[in-house]
């Protein structure tokens, strides 16, 4: 069910089903099939997303179409023309004002699926070159369970400039600084990971296995998203900034109270760190003073242990 019309999202919906033992004229045509019925209510003024899986199964029909018209083969068998076909449909997404004064959109998600997750693969290798957002989806991640399965540091997007005004408008300026610190302390604890592989956590000083326990954290009541929870499944993104600010607030205060002598161990055991970690299912997005609270909380939870030892 569509939570924002209350109706079946099959009801808006077309599927566009080519299986393996179909034609191999109608596997490579399908991907053609489905953006131009895409094209066709963008241009009534309507906001579509199309979600091509995967493009790697539509070259490979490519590439037996190439070879029985006995065309010259380039890298791994593709056709030399696979480029500009993978280009081709990608530049046919964005925004147009059409003829009866309407704005209509055409979005693409192309899924690519290369073999044995070799990335430098003709069909992802071009793809990359001619899309400025990518996901990464992690196997280890999707054997932790930890979903989406989307690499952090695998992914990236190219928009965050053309994006920026719109957050700071719904969001305020500190989005772009906080996701950068943040996204710092994650390469940190990426660094550090190795060193915990070889040697073991305890080798690391506290401030270093603080930023462990912080990206710990961020993961499990950020990054962690239950599609199947009624307050889990969509988040504001209010709710979104003020979570990010309660996680930096914990790394900033908990960073200065480790400097000041505050064991780690006493900032692990603080009630309002369980408390953290599940308000993303807890407090839905009307109810967004409960993370203040949790932020204010936190706060003196930091200060009594600071009184301890200062």
């Amino acid at each position: 069910m569509d939570p924002r019309t209350g109706l079946s999202l099959m009801e808006r919906t077309i599927l566009i089903a080519n299986t393996s033992n179909m034609p191999v004229s109608a596997r490579e045509a399908s991907i053609y099939t489905g953006v131009t019925l895409a094209e066709y209510y963008r241009d009534q003024g309507y906001d579509v997303a199309v979600m091509a899986d995967s493009t790697s199964r539509w070259a490979e029909a490519l590439r037996e179409l190439s070879g029985r018209m006995e065309e010259m083969p380039a890298e791994e068998g593709f056709p030399a023309y696979l480029p500009t076909r993978i280009a081709e449909f990608y530049e046919r997404a964005g925004s147009v004002e059409t003829l009866g004064d309407r704005r209509g959109t055409v979005s693409i998600i192309g899924a690519v699926s290369p073999p044995g997750g070799d990335f430098s693969e003709p069909v992802t290798q071009h793809t990359k070159r001619f899309v400025r957002c990518f996901w990464a989806l992690d196997r280890q991640l999707a054997n932790a369970r930890h979903y989406p399965a989307i690499s952090w540091l695998d992914s990236y997007s190219e928009y965050l400039s053309d994006i920026q005004p719109w957050w700071e408008a719904h969001a305020g300026s500190a989005w772009v600084h906080d996701r950068q610190e943040m996204m710092d302390l994650l390469n940190k604890e990426v660094r550090l990971q190795q060193v915990v592989k070889l040697v073991g956590p305890d080798a690391l000083p506290e401030s270093q296995r603080f930023i462990l326990e912080v990206c710990t954290l961020f993961k499990n009541a950020f990054l962690q998203q239950n599609a199947f929870d009624d307050v889990d499944r969509y988040s504001t993104v209010e709710k979104q900034l003020k979570m990010l600010s309660l996680v930096l607030t914990y790394w900033k205060r908990g960073a200065e109270a480790i400097r000041t002598g505050v064991p780690l161990a006493k900032l692990r055991r603080m009630k309002v760190l369980a408390e953290i970690s599940r308000m993303k299912f807890s407090i839905d997005n009307d109810s967004l003073e409960e993370i203040d609270r949790l932020a204010a909380r936190l706060e003196r939870s930091i200060d009594q242990q600071e009184s301890l030892y200062v």
